[in-house]
């Protein structure tokens, strides 16, 4: 059916002389913004878009461009309410500035790591809770002693008492897959660790995979792509060890070689530099304290009303998991996680609060936390793999 533009349909939209009239860089910006807007409106408009005749034929490739972007991201996440940002709308530069590359459209960032320098990056703001996802490429060949991070803290703020929730992927020797954690820690519990760690069903340094972090009142969840790895729900006894302060969003590339790989035994080697991590997509969804503060300190956070950012997080669709994402999440922990502080008795005699001991997921693992004699699930991981080596649908998929 060919689209016929009406009255009503025009003013929608900016009119093409007052847009064309702007700088270059002002121009594309305020498309792209217009569209990331209207497209999260209304998905059929967007799609009728397409059939309207323009004069300008780039603003027309423009929108073809924007609709398999659309398009594209939904097919990574399965979430629909990602709403990504322009680096200078939300981020600034943290350290290794000369190693932090952006794009010229300014959606994507390279951070480097070689001899002389890591890099990284920071929100401008900071939240009282929120949804922070990003689409992350990984350096390849041998990784070995680095760590790239993708993680929220208030350490600057609250240097005695920081909340944190981490993503921390770890390099590797050549030939080996990268691996990756993550951790949570409430009012300063650095001694009270919480990470898991987990190898991957995919090579993270061929493509783009999105990871998200969701942080509202009730509960955390960590995903990959469109599979929640990691729910952690609040209890009362949990009290201070669940992250209630305002945080910021970091990604940071760093040299992590005393303690990354085998526990030190592989470090960095910098014939292979520079090392480099994209990032692209970057979102940041939820309570930002700026629009009720100038400053956060320790003595005025209580100050902050977030109650309807919070009830909109709370509703949003990464806050919930699905049945087909549920099953996701329990496949993926048992093929992929090799480590969990919830079957550490060596470290905790008594499982912290949040700890949700499954029996089939306890018989696996030893009393250090770490897997059984075979170290991940090797046999049966193998057996599986033979099974469905003709199969197109990926291991994990929410779509199974």
């Amino acid at each position: 059916m060919v689209f016929v533009p009406t009255l009503t349909h025009h003013k929608r939209i900016k009119p093409i002389a007052n847009i064309l009239d702007q700088t270059k860089k002002e121009k594309h910006k305020l498309i792209f913004s217009f569209y990331f807007e209207f497209a999260k409106r209304t998905e059929k408009v967007m799609r009728d878009l397409i059939y309207l005749t323009w004069n300008d034929h780039r603003l027309k490739v423009m929108v073809m461009m924007m609709m398999m972007v659309i398009v594209s991201w939904r097919c990574v996440l399965g979430l629909e309410n990602i709403n990504p940002i322009f680096f200078d709308e939300g981020l600034s530069h943290l350290f290794g500035e000369a190693n932090l590359i952006r794009s010229p459209d300014d959606r994507s960032v390279r951070l480097l790591l070689d001899k002389y320098t890591g890099s990284g990056f920071i929100s401008s703001s900071m939240y009282q809770h929120g949804f922070f996802s990003s689409l992350i490429k990984l350096p390849g060949a041998y990784t070995a002693g680095l760590v790239v991070a993708f993680y929220t803290s208030n350490g600057d703020v609250f240097v005695k008492n920081h909340d944190e929730l981490d993503i921390e992927f770890l390099g590797n020797v050549e030939g080996k897959p990268w691996r990756f954690q993550t951790n949570m820690y409430g009012n300063g519990s650095t001694n009270r660790g919480r990470e898991e760690r987990y190898r991957l069903w995919f090579d993270p340094s061929k493509e783009f995979h999105r990871y998200s972090i969701l942080w509202n009142p009730t509960k955390i969840i960590f995903w990959v792509d469109d599979v929640p790895i990691r729910e952690i729900k609040r209890k009362e006894e949990m009290k201070g060890d669940y992250p209630q302060k305002p945080m910021s969003l970091y990604a940071t590339i760093w040299d992590a070689s005393s303690w990354a790989t085998s526990g030190g035994k592989f470090g960095v080697d910098y014939t292979f530099s520079p090392f480099v991590s994209e990032f692209k997509d970057i979102a940041l969804d939820g309570c930002n304290v700026s629009d009720s503060l100038t400053t956060v300190t320790r003595d005025n956070y209580d100050n902050i009303n977030c109650s309807s950012s919070d009830q909109l997080l709370i509703t949003s669709d990464y806050s919930t998991i699905s049945p087909k994402q549920g099953a996701a999440m329990r496949r993926f922990r048992e093929r992929y996680m090799y480590y969990s502080y919830c079957y550490d008795t060596v470290r905790y005699a008594v499982p912290p609060p949040e700890c949700v001991i499954l029996a089939a997921e306890k018989d696996r693992f030893k009393d250090t936390g770490r897997l059984k004699f075979g170290g991940s699930h090797t046999k049966v991981h193998r057996a599986r793999k033979r099974r469905r080596r003709n199969r197109s649908t990926p291991v994990v998929s929410a779509e199974l």
